[in-house]
Protein backbone atom coordinates (compact mmCIF):
# COMPACT_ATOMS: atom_id res chain seq x y z
CA UNK A 1 0.00 0.00 0.00
CA UNK A 2 1.25 3.37 -0.86
CA UNK A 3 1.65 5.98 2.24
CA UNK A 4 -1.07 8.30 0.45
CA UNK A 5 -3.37 5.30 -0.11
CA UNK A 6 -2.53 4.29 3.45
CA UNK A 7 -3.33 7.71 4.69
CA UNK A 8 -6.38 8.45 2.87
CA UNK A 9 -8.05 4.90 4.54
CA UNK A 10 -6.81 6.03 7.99
CA UNK A 11 -8.36 9.82 7.22
CA UNK A 12 -11.26 8.25 6.25
CA UNK A 13 -11.86 5.74 9.64
CA UNK A 14 -11.32 8.68 11.90
CA UNK A 15 -13.89 11.02 10.20
CA UNK A 16 -16.26 8.67 9.65
CA UNK A 17 -15.75 7.88 13.94
CA UNK A 18 -16.05 11.69 14.58
CA UNK A 19 -19.29 12.52 12.32
CA UNK A 20 -21.28 9.61 13.64
CA UNK A 21 -22.07 12.07 16.92
CA UNK A 22 -22.87 14.51 14.73
CA UNK A 23 -26.03 14.48 13.24
CA UNK A 24 -26.21 17.85 11.48
CA UNK A 25 -23.78 15.99 8.85
CA UNK A 26 -26.56 13.12 7.74
CA UNK A 27 -25.29 10.09 7.02
CA UNK A 28 -21.88 9.22 6.31
CA UNK A 29 -21.81 8.06 2.16
CA UNK A 30 -19.48 6.99 -0.74
CA UNK A 31 -17.48 9.49 -3.31
CA UNK A 32 -19.30 7.17 -5.60
CA UNK A 33 -23.04 7.93 -3.98
CA UNK A 34 -22.44 11.89 -3.81
CA UNK A 35 -21.72 11.44 -7.50
CA UNK A 36 -25.07 10.22 -8.60
CA UNK A 37 -27.74 12.69 -8.76
CA UNK A 38 -31.44 12.54 -7.72
CA UNK A 39 -33.66 11.59 -11.09
CA UNK A 40 -35.65 15.39 -11.84
CA UNK A 41 -38.51 13.85 -12.92
CA UNK A 42 -39.02 11.83 -9.86
CA UNK A 43 -38.61 15.17 -7.65
CA UNK A 44 -41.05 16.62 -9.62
CA UNK A 45 -44.12 13.86 -9.00
CA UNK A 46 -42.64 13.50 -5.29
CA UNK A 47 -43.51 17.59 -5.31
CA UNK A 48 -47.06 17.13 -6.81
CA UNK A 49 -47.86 15.03 -3.85
CA UNK A 50 -46.95 17.50 -1.41
CA UNK A 51 -48.64 20.16 -3.30
CA UNK A 52 -51.97 18.19 -4.06
CA UNK A 53 -51.84 17.06 -0.78
CA UNK A 54 -51.46 20.80 0.89
CA UNK A 55 -54.24 21.90 -1.59
CA UNK A 56 -56.99 19.00 -0.62
CA UNK A 57 -56.23 19.63 3.28
CA UNK A 58 -57.19 23.40 3.01
CA UNK A 59 -53.74 25.32 1.98
CA UNK A 60 -54.32 28.49 -0.13
CA UNK A 61 -50.86 28.72 -1.11
CA UNK A 62 -47.85 25.71 -0.59
CA UNK A 63 -44.41 25.57 -1.82
CA UNK A 64 -41.85 22.12 -1.44
CA UNK A 65 -38.23 22.01 -0.69
CA UNK A 66 -36.35 18.51 -1.75
CA UNK A 67 -33.02 18.88 -0.88
CA UNK A 68 -30.05 16.81 -1.27
CA UNK A 69 -27.04 18.69 1.00
CA UNK A 70 -23.04 17.07 0.05
CA UNK A 71 -20.66 18.14 2.52
CA UNK A 72 -16.67 16.83 2.27
CA UNK A 73 -14.25 17.91 4.60
CA UNK A 74 -10.24 16.92 4.63
CA UNK A 75 -8.18 18.42 7.49
CA UNK A 76 -4.82 17.78 8.51
CA UNK A 77 -2.13 18.79 10.45
CA UNK A 78 1.25 18.46 10.36
CA UNK A 79 2.31 15.64 8.63
CA UNK A 80 -0.93 13.32 8.81
CA UNK A 81 -4.27 13.60 8.41
CA UNK A 82 -6.79 14.23 10.93
CA UNK A 83 -10.41 13.93 9.27
CA UNK A 84 -11.96 13.18 6.00
CA UNK A 85 -15.69 12.75 5.35
CA UNK A 86 -18.23 12.45 2.89
CA UNK A 87 -21.53 13.20 4.29
CA UNK A 88 -24.80 13.29 3.18
CA UNK A 89 -28.20 14.68 4.20
CA UNK A 90 -31.73 14.29 1.72
CA UNK A 91 -35.71 15.01 2.60
CA UNK A 92 -37.91 17.34 1.97
CA UNK A 93 -39.60 20.28 3.61
CA UNK A 94 -43.34 21.36 3.47
CA UNK A 95 -44.50 25.12 4.19
CA UNK A 96 -47.54 26.16 3.46
CA UNK A 97 -50.25 29.14 3.76
CA UNK A 98 -53.53 28.15 5.58
CA UNK A 99 -56.20 30.51 7.21
CA UNK A 100 -53.45 33.36 6.55
CA UNK A 101 -50.32 31.63 8.56
CA UNK A 102 -47.71 29.93 8.03
CA UNK A 103 -46.96 26.04 8.81
CA UNK A 104 -44.47 23.99 8.11
CA UNK A 105 -43.23 20.22 8.41
CA UNK A 106 -40.14 17.84 7.41
CA UNK A 107 -39.82 14.22 6.39
CA UNK A 108 -36.53 12.42 4.90
CA UNK A 109 -39.18 9.08 4.03
CA UNK A 110 -39.80 9.79 0.99
CA UNK A 111 -42.64 7.56 -0.03
CA UNK A 112 -45.97 8.92 -1.56
CA UNK A 113 -47.91 8.32 2.20
CA UNK A 114 -44.75 9.95 4.02
CA UNK A 115 -45.22 13.15 2.15
CA UNK A 116 -48.89 13.53 1.95
CA UNK A 117 -49.11 12.86 5.59
CA UNK A 118 -46.20 15.84 5.93
CA UNK A 119 -47.77 18.23 3.90
CA UNK A 120 -51.03 17.23 6.12
CA UNK A 121 -49.03 18.22 9.11
CA UNK A 122 -47.81 21.42 7.50
CA UNK A 123 -51.20 22.42 7.00
CA UNK A 124 -52.76 21.44 10.67
CA UNK A 125 -49.60 23.81 12.07
CA UNK A 126 -50.60 26.72 9.71
CA UNK A 127 -54.48 26.75 11.07
CA UNK A 128 -53.21 26.00 14.66
CA UNK A 129 -50.63 29.53 14.31
CA UNK A 130 -53.85 31.00 12.68
CA UNK A 131 -55.86 31.10 15.85
CA UNK A 132 -52.63 32.99 17.34
CA UNK A 133 -51.91 35.51 14.86
CA UNK A 134 -52.50 39.26 14.68
CA UNK A 135 -52.48 39.44 11.29
CA UNK A 136 -52.53 37.57 8.52
CA UNK A 137 -49.61 36.83 6.33
CA UNK A 138 -48.96 39.06 3.17
CA UNK A 139 -47.37 37.17 0.69
CA UNK A 140 -46.33 39.48 -2.28
CA UNK A 141 -47.25 37.72 -5.89
CA UNK A 142 -45.19 35.75 -7.89
CA UNK A 143 -45.14 34.56 -11.08
CA UNK A 144 -44.82 30.49 -11.63
CA UNK A 145 -41.23 29.90 -14.28
CA UNK A 146 -42.59 25.99 -15.04
CA UNK A 147 -39.50 23.94 -15.20
CA UNK A 148 -36.33 25.94 -15.43
CA UNK A 149 -32.83 25.05 -13.72
CA UNK A 150 -29.67 26.92 -12.83
CA UNK A 151 -26.39 25.49 -12.07
CA UNK A 152 -23.44 27.56 -10.41
CA UNK A 153 -20.53 27.81 -13.40
CA UNK A 154 -17.88 25.53 -12.04
CA UNK A 155 -15.15 23.99 -14.13
CA UNK A 156 -14.45 21.60 -11.69
CA UNK A 157 -16.87 19.57 -9.02
CA UNK A 158 -14.44 19.37 -6.32
CA UNK A 159 -16.49 15.92 -5.52
CA UNK A 160 -14.95 14.50 -8.25
CA UNK A 161 -11.51 15.34 -7.72
CA UNK A 162 -9.61 11.77 -6.00
CA UNK A 163 -9.34 12.64 -2.21
CA UNK A 164 -6.15 11.04 -2.20
CA UNK A 165 -4.65 14.39 -4.33
CA UNK A 166 -6.50 16.78 -1.87
CA UNK A 167 -4.76 14.77 0.72
CA UNK A 168 -1.39 15.53 -1.35
CA UNK A 169 -2.14 18.99 -1.51
CA UNK A 170 -2.78 19.77 1.91
CA UNK A 171 -0.21 17.32 3.38
CA UNK A 172 2.21 19.63 0.82
CA UNK A 173 1.01 22.99 2.17
CA UNK A 174 1.69 21.56 5.57
CA UNK A 175 5.52 20.66 4.42
CA UNK A 176 6.02 23.59 3.00
CA UNK A 177 5.15 25.60 6.19
CA UNK A 178 7.11 23.22 8.30
CA UNK A 179 10.26 23.76 5.77
CA UNK A 180 9.44 27.54 6.45
CA UNK A 181 10.18 27.05 9.98
CA UNK A 182 6.23 26.65 11.48
CA UNK A 183 5.98 24.93 14.50
CA UNK A 184 2.32 24.15 13.89
CA UNK A 185 0.29 23.90 10.91
CA UNK A 186 -3.33 22.64 10.18
CA UNK A 187 -4.94 23.02 6.28
CA UNK A 188 -8.42 21.97 5.48
CA UNK A 189 -10.49 22.19 2.66
CA UNK A 190 -14.48 21.82 2.89
CA UNK A 191 -16.43 21.37 -0.21
CA UNK A 192 -20.16 22.15 -0.38
CA UNK A 193 -22.82 20.93 -2.90
CA UNK A 194 -26.35 21.58 -2.25
CA UNK A 195 -28.76 20.16 -4.59
CA UNK A 196 -32.54 22.17 -4.76
CA UNK A 197 -35.58 21.34 -5.61
CA UNK A 198 -37.83 23.97 -5.34
CA UNK A 199 -41.55 23.46 -6.65
CA UNK A 200 -44.98 26.05 -5.69
CA UNK A 201 -48.60 26.29 -5.86
CA UNK A 202 -47.40 29.40 -8.03
CA UNK A 203 -46.52 26.72 -11.10
CA UNK A 204 -42.83 26.61 -10.22
CA UNK A 205 -40.60 23.61 -10.41
CA UNK A 206 -36.94 24.60 -10.10
CA UNK A 207 -34.31 22.58 -10.03
CA UNK A 208 -30.37 23.95 -8.78
CA UNK A 209 -27.05 22.45 -8.50
CA UNK A 210 -24.86 24.96 -6.34
CA UNK A 211 -21.18 23.97 -5.34
CA UNK A 212 -18.95 26.45 -2.97
CA UNK A 213 -15.32 25.59 -1.72
CA UNK A 214 -12.84 26.93 1.39
CA UNK A 215 -9.27 25.97 1.40
CA UNK A 216 -7.58 27.49 4.95
CA UNK A 217 -4.94 27.06 6.68
CA UNK A 218 -3.63 28.43 10.07
CA UNK A 219 0.39 28.88 10.93
CA UNK A 220 2.04 29.16 13.80
CA UNK A 221 5.41 29.66 14.99
CA UNK A 222 6.86 30.49 19.00
CA UNK A 223 9.28 32.30 19.72
CA UNK A 224 10.90 30.10 22.59
CA UNK A 225 13.15 32.60 24.22
CA UNK A 226 10.36 35.12 24.39
CA UNK A 227 7.64 33.10 25.28
CA UNK A 228 5.74 34.27 22.81
CA UNK A 229 3.85 32.58 19.58
CA UNK A 230 2.25 34.58 16.37
CA UNK A 231 -0.13 32.71 13.68
CA UNK A 232 -1.45 33.50 10.41
CA UNK A 233 -4.01 31.94 8.46
CA UNK A 234 -4.60 31.72 4.62
CA UNK A 235 -5.94 34.58 2.50
CA UNK A 236 -7.82 32.58 0.89
CA UNK A 237 -11.71 33.66 -0.09
CA UNK A 238 -14.09 31.00 0.59
CA UNK A 239 -16.37 30.90 -2.76
CA UNK A 240 -18.97 30.42 -5.24
CA UNK A 241 -17.04 28.00 -7.24
CA UNK A 242 -15.19 24.44 -8.23
CA UNK A 243 -12.06 23.08 -7.51
CA UNK A 244 -10.35 25.44 -10.61
CA UNK A 245 -10.57 27.94 -7.48
CA UNK A 246 -7.15 26.00 -6.63
CA UNK A 247 -5.51 26.17 -9.65
CA UNK A 248 -3.45 28.96 -9.69
CA UNK A 249 -3.33 31.48 -12.65
CA UNK A 250 -0.77 34.49 -12.54
CA UNK A 251 -3.63 36.70 -14.54
CA UNK A 252 -5.35 36.22 -11.25
CA UNK A 253 -2.96 37.70 -8.61
CA UNK A 254 -2.10 40.93 -7.44
CA UNK A 255 1.79 41.59 -6.85
CA UNK A 256 4.30 44.22 -5.87
CA UNK A 257 2.78 44.83 -1.92
CA UNK A 258 3.46 43.38 1.11
CA UNK A 259 1.34 41.00 0.29
CA UNK A 260 0.54 38.59 -2.94
CA UNK A 261 -3.41 38.90 -2.97
CA UNK A 262 -5.70 36.28 -4.98
CA UNK A 263 -8.92 37.06 -6.93
CA UNK A 264 -10.89 33.97 -8.72
CA UNK A 265 -7.92 31.58 -8.21
CA UNK A 266 -5.95 30.99 -5.04
CA UNK A 267 -2.36 29.45 -5.14
CA UNK A 268 -2.38 27.69 -2.09
CA UNK A 269 1.50 26.91 -1.63
CA UNK A 270 2.88 30.16 -2.42
CA UNK A 271 -0.03 31.70 0.05
CA UNK A 272 1.58 29.28 3.10
CA UNK A 273 5.34 30.13 2.17
CA UNK A 274 4.53 33.97 2.46
CA UNK A 275 2.99 33.30 5.60
CA UNK A 276 6.03 31.37 7.34
CA UNK A 277 7.66 34.98 6.27
CA UNK A 278 4.54 37.04 8.06
CA UNK A 279 5.09 35.21 11.16
CA UNK A 280 8.53 36.22 11.53
CA UNK A 281 7.32 39.09 11.05
CA UNK A 282 4.86 39.57 12.93
CA UNK A 283 7.34 37.88 15.84
CA UNK A 284 9.50 40.99 15.71
CA UNK A 285 6.34 43.55 15.16
CA UNK A 286 6.51 47.14 16.78
CA UNK A 287 3.54 47.70 19.17
CA UNK A 288 1.12 49.89 17.56
CA UNK A 289 0.91 53.53 19.13
CA UNK A 290 -2.62 54.06 19.70
CA UNK A 291 -4.11 57.49 18.09
CA UNK A 292 -5.72 58.49 14.86
CA UNK A 293 -4.67 56.84 11.77
CA UNK A 294 -5.70 56.75 7.66
CA UNK A 295 -6.48 52.82 6.89
CA UNK A 296 -6.01 51.20 4.17
CA UNK A 297 -8.06 48.26 4.19
CA UNK A 298 -7.43 45.50 1.97
CA UNK A 299 -10.88 43.22 0.78
CA UNK A 300 -10.01 40.54 2.86
CA UNK A 301 -10.17 42.47 5.90
CA UNK A 302 -12.67 45.17 4.68
CA UNK A 303 -15.29 42.36 3.87
CA UNK A 304 -15.72 41.05 7.68
CA UNK A 305 -16.88 44.94 8.59
CA UNK A 306 -18.86 45.25 5.75
CA UNK A 307 -20.54 41.92 6.90
CA UNK A 308 -21.27 43.01 10.55
CA UNK A 309 -21.81 46.52 9.90
CA UNK A 310 -23.73 46.76 6.71
CA UNK A 311 -24.99 43.07 5.73
CA UNK A 312 -26.77 42.67 9.51
CA UNK A 313 -28.11 46.01 9.88
CA UNK A 314 -30.13 45.99 6.73
CA UNK A 315 -31.48 42.78 7.01
CA UNK A 316 -35.01 44.01 7.36
CA UNK A 317 -36.07 41.40 10.09
CA UNK A 318 -33.59 42.72 12.08
CA UNK A 319 -34.85 46.18 11.69
CA UNK A 320 -37.79 45.50 12.66
CA UNK A 321 -36.82 43.43 15.79
CA UNK A 322 -38.43 40.08 14.66
CA UNK A 323 -35.07 38.90 14.79
CA UNK A 324 -32.34 39.66 17.17
CA UNK A 325 -30.22 35.70 17.48
CA UNK A 326 -26.69 36.52 16.80
CA UNK A 327 -26.17 39.60 15.25
CA UNK A 328 -28.90 41.43 17.57
CA UNK A 329 -30.91 44.20 16.09
CA UNK A 330 -30.16 47.17 13.92
CA UNK A 331 -29.76 51.27 14.68
CA UNK A 332 -31.24 51.52 11.26
CA UNK A 333 -34.93 51.95 11.57
CA UNK A 334 -37.48 52.28 8.92
CA UNK A 335 -38.15 56.15 9.68
CA UNK A 336 -34.23 56.65 8.38
CA UNK A 337 -34.82 55.02 4.88
CA UNK A 338 -38.27 56.48 4.99
CA UNK A 339 -36.31 60.48 5.38
CA UNK A 340 -34.70 59.61 2.26
CA UNK A 341 -31.54 61.53 3.14
CA UNK A 342 -29.97 59.56 6.18
CA UNK A 343 -26.43 59.87 6.00
CA UNK A 344 -25.25 55.99 6.76
CA UNK A 345 -21.61 57.04 5.10
CA UNK A 346 -19.54 59.65 2.73
CA UNK A 347 -20.55 59.61 -1.08
CA UNK A 348 -17.70 57.09 -1.89
CA UNK A 349 -20.14 54.75 -0.15
CA UNK A 350 -22.06 52.83 -2.79
CA UNK A 351 -23.17 49.09 -1.25
CA UNK A 352 -25.05 47.08 -3.46
CA UNK A 353 -26.99 43.37 -2.76
CA UNK A 354 -26.40 41.20 -5.37
CA UNK A 355 -27.55 37.60 -5.53
CA UNK A 356 -25.69 36.72 -8.83
CA UNK A 357 -22.45 37.88 -8.33
CA UNK A 358 -20.67 35.55 -10.32
CA UNK A 359 -17.84 32.83 -7.93
CA UNK A 360 -19.85 34.56 -4.83
CA UNK A 361 -20.80 32.29 -1.87
CA UNK A 362 -24.60 33.66 -2.12
CA UNK A 363 -24.82 33.04 -5.89
CA UNK A 364 -28.32 31.26 -6.98
CA UNK A 365 -30.69 31.63 -9.79
CA UNK A 366 -33.58 31.80 -7.60
CA UNK A 367 -34.24 32.23 -3.84
CA UNK A 368 -36.10 29.43 -1.42
CA UNK A 369 -39.42 31.55 -2.27
CA UNK A 370 -39.10 30.59 -5.98
CA UNK A 371 -38.50 34.26 -6.83
CA UNK A 372 -35.69 35.15 -9.36
CA UNK A 373 -32.87 36.54 -7.87
CA UNK A 374 -31.11 39.90 -8.73
CA UNK A 375 -29.03 42.77 -7.50
CA UNK A 376 -30.18 46.21 -5.72
CA UNK A 377 -28.99 49.34 -4.12
CA UNK A 378 -29.20 49.46 -0.26
CA UNK A 379 -26.99 52.61 0.08
CA UNK A 380 -26.42 55.09 -2.64
CA UNK A 381 -23.74 57.95 -2.71
CA UNK A 382 -23.85 57.30 0.82
CA UNK A 383 -27.47 57.61 2.04
CA UNK A 384 -29.49 54.42 3.06
CA UNK A 385 -32.02 53.46 0.38
CA UNK A 386 -33.31 50.02 0.97
CA UNK A 387 -32.92 46.84 2.54
CA UNK A 388 -33.17 42.84 2.34
CA UNK A 389 -36.22 41.62 1.87
CA UNK A 390 -38.66 38.40 1.37
CA UNK A 391 -42.33 37.81 0.11
CA UNK A 392 -44.11 38.92 3.25
CA UNK A 393 -41.87 41.34 3.88
CA UNK A 394 -41.99 42.82 0.72
CA UNK A 395 -45.29 45.23 1.01
CA UNK A 396 -44.25 46.98 4.01
CA UNK A 397 -41.57 48.76 2.17
CA UNK A 398 -44.07 49.17 -0.96
CA UNK A 399 -42.86 46.82 -3.05
CA UNK A 400 -43.97 44.83 -5.85
CA UNK A 401 -41.99 41.67 -5.18
CA UNK A 402 -39.51 40.26 -3.28
CA UNK A 403 -36.03 40.81 -3.99
CA UNK A 404 -35.42 36.91 -3.26
CA UNK A 405 -33.31 36.78 0.08
CA UNK A 406 -35.40 33.65 1.50
CA UNK A 407 -33.11 30.91 2.17
CA UNK A 408 -32.87 27.58 4.33
CA UNK A 409 -29.64 25.85 5.68
CA UNK A 410 -31.24 22.49 5.43
CA UNK A 411 -34.90 20.42 4.07
CA UNK A 412 -35.93 20.46 7.38
CA UNK A 413 -35.35 24.13 8.16
CA UNK A 414 -37.93 26.74 7.37
CA UNK A 415 -36.67 29.13 5.10
CA UNK A 416 -36.51 32.92 6.58
CA UNK A 417 -35.03 36.11 5.19
CA UNK A 418 -30.83 35.73 4.87
CA UNK A 419 -28.35 38.35 3.57
CA UNK A 420 -27.58 38.23 0.19
CA UNK A 421 -24.07 39.09 -1.04
CA UNK A 422 -23.60 42.65 0.06
CA UNK A 423 -20.26 44.75 -1.50
CA UNK A 424 -18.94 47.84 -2.05
CA UNK A 425 -18.39 49.04 -5.64
CA UNK A 426 -15.09 49.60 -6.73
CA UNK A 427 -14.11 53.62 -8.07
CA UNK A 428 -14.93 54.84 -11.43
CA UNK A 429 -11.45 56.69 -11.39
CA UNK A 430 -8.19 54.60 -11.95
CA UNK A 431 -6.59 53.38 -8.70
CA UNK A 432 -4.27 51.08 -7.55
CA UNK A 433 -3.78 49.88 -4.15
CA UNK A 434 0.20 51.04 -4.19
CA UNK A 435 -1.15 54.51 -5.32
CA UNK A 436 -3.40 54.65 -2.68
CA UNK A 437 -0.51 53.76 -0.06
CA UNK A 438 1.43 56.85 -1.86
CA UNK A 439 -0.75 59.44 -0.84
CA UNK A 440 -1.10 58.67 3.24
CA UNK A 441 1.20 60.36 5.45
CA UNK A 442 0.15 58.23 8.35
CA UNK A 443 -1.52 54.96 8.11
CA UNK A 444 -2.19 51.07 8.70
CA UNK A 445 -2.69 48.84 5.02
CA UNK A 446 -4.53 46.35 7.06
CA UNK A 447 -4.79 42.19 5.58
CA UNK A 448 -7.02 39.53 6.55
CA UNK A 449 -10.13 38.91 9.09
CA UNK A 450 -9.15 38.71 13.16
CA UNK A 451 -10.86 39.40 16.50
CA UNK A 452 -13.70 41.54 16.18
CA UNK A 453 -17.03 43.00 18.56
CA UNK A 454 -19.98 45.03 17.77
CA UNK A 455 -22.80 46.02 19.82
CA UNK A 456 -26.37 44.66 19.73
CA UNK A 457 -27.52 47.80 17.12
CA UNK A 458 -24.60 47.14 14.95
CA UNK A 459 -23.19 50.35 15.50
CA UNK A 460 -20.23 50.04 17.81
CA UNK A 461 -17.65 47.86 17.13
CA UNK A 462 -13.86 47.37 16.99
CA UNK A 463 -12.00 45.07 14.31
CA UNK A 464 -8.17 43.95 14.53
CA UNK A 465 -6.71 42.18 11.09
CA UNK A 466 -3.90 39.01 10.21
CA UNK A 467 -1.74 41.47 9.17
CA UNK A 468 -1.07 45.39 9.62
CA UNK A 469 2.16 47.74 8.17
CA UNK A 470 2.95 50.47 8.89
CA UNK A 471 2.73 53.49 6.33
CA UNK A 472 5.10 56.69 6.42
CA UNK A 473 5.19 59.43 4.05
CA UNK A 474 3.62 57.14 1.93
CA UNK A 475 5.72 54.52 2.22
CA UNK A 476 5.42 50.66 3.67
CA UNK A 477 8.51 50.43 6.57
CA UNK A 478 7.19 47.34 8.72
CA UNK A 479 4.57 45.51 10.93
CA UNK A 480 2.61 46.74 13.49
CA UNK A 481 1.46 44.37 16.28
CA UNK A 482 -1.70 44.63 18.48
CA UNK A 483 -3.39 47.25 16.41
CA UNK A 484 -7.42 47.41 16.61
CA UNK A 485 -9.75 50.20 15.17
CA UNK A 486 -12.61 51.58 16.84
CA UNK A 487 -15.41 53.04 15.51
CA UNK A 488 -18.96 53.67 14.83
CA UNK A 489 -20.97 52.61 11.85
CA UNK A 490 -21.59 56.11 10.44
CA UNK A 491 -18.36 57.85 11.60
CA UNK A 492 -16.60 54.71 9.89
CA UNK A 493 -18.49 55.36 6.77
CA UNK A 494 -18.45 58.89 6.25
CA UNK A 495 -14.74 58.60 6.90
CA UNK A 496 -14.52 57.11 3.29
CA UNK A 497 -12.83 58.75 0.97
CA UNK A 498 -11.02 57.00 -1.72
CA UNK A 499 -11.64 53.16 -3.52
CA UNK A 500 -9.70 51.68 -6.03
CA UNK A 501 -11.03 50.25 -8.79
CA UNK A 502 -12.37 47.55 -10.70
CA UNK A 503 -9.17 45.90 -11.08
CA UNK A 504 -8.27 45.57 -7.38
CA UNK A 505 -11.82 44.35 -6.60
CA UNK A 506 -12.39 40.77 -5.01
CA UNK A 507 -14.35 39.08 -2.79
CA UNK A 508 -14.51 37.93 0.73
CA UNK A 509 -17.04 35.63 2.77
CA UNK A 510 -18.33 33.23 5.45
CA UNK A 511 -18.60 29.76 5.08
CA UNK A 512 -21.62 29.95 8.02
CA UNK A 513 -23.39 32.98 9.13
CA UNK A 514 -25.39 32.15 12.04
CA UNK A 515 -28.82 33.46 12.48
CA UNK A 516 -32.26 32.36 14.07
CA UNK A 517 -33.49 29.87 16.32
CA UNK A 518 -33.05 27.03 16.42
CA UNK A 519 -30.15 28.18 14.51
CA UNK A 520 -29.19 28.13 10.26
CA UNK A 521 -26.34 28.82 8.45
CA UNK A 522 -25.66 30.40 5.15
CA UNK A 523 -22.66 31.21 3.14
CA UNK A 524 -22.39 34.86 1.81
CA UNK A 525 -19.77 37.14 -0.08
CA UNK A 526 -18.61 40.59 0.38
CA UNK A 527 -16.59 42.16 -2.62
CA UNK A 528 -14.79 45.42 -2.45
CA UNK A 529 -11.74 47.00 -3.26
CA UNK A 530 -9.02 47.91 -1.19
CA UNK A 531 -10.56 51.28 0.67
CA UNK A 532 -9.17 53.93 2.45
CA UNK A 533 -10.67 55.37 5.48
CA UNK A 534 -9.28 58.95 7.26
CA UNK A 535 -8.54 59.93 10.80
CA UNK A 536 -9.62 56.33 12.80
CA UNK A 537 -9.01 55.65 16.24
CA UNK A 538 -6.61 52.76 16.45
CA UNK A 539 -6.29 51.25 19.82
CA UNK A 540 -3.12 48.90 21.45
CA UNK A 541 -5.34 45.67 22.48
CA UNK A 542 -1.61 43.86 23.91
CA UNK A 543 -1.67 47.03 26.40
CA UNK A 544 -2.29 46.02 30.11
CA UNK A 545 -3.76 47.71 32.80
CA UNK A 546 -1.28 48.08 35.80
Amino acid sequence: MKRRDFLYMTGMGAGASMLQSLPVFGKIISVEEALTPVDIALKKKMADVALNAAKSGGASYADVRIGRYLNQVIATREKRVDNISNAESYGMGIRVLANGSWGFAATNNLDNDSIAKAAKIAVAIAKGNAKLMSEPVQLAPQKGFGEVSWKTPIEINAFEVPIADKVDLLLNVNNEAIKGGAKYINSNLFMVNEQKYFASTDGSYIDQDIHRIWPTFTLTKIDAAAGKFETRNALSAPMGMGFEYLKPLESEKIKGGPVTLYKKRYDILEDVREAAVHVDEKLKAKPIAPGKYDLVLDPSHLFLTIHESVGHPTELDRVLGYEANYAGTSFLTLDKWESKKFNFGSKEVNIVADKLEAGSLGSVGYDDEGVKCGKWDIIKDGILVNYQTIRDQAHILGLKESQGCCYADSWDSIQFQRMPNVSLSPGKVPLSAAEMVKNVEKGIYMFGRNSYSIDQQRYNFQFSAQLAYEIKEGKIVGMFKDAAYQANTQEFWNACVQRCDKTDYRLGGTFSDGKGQPGQASAVSHGSPTTRFNGINVINTGRKIS
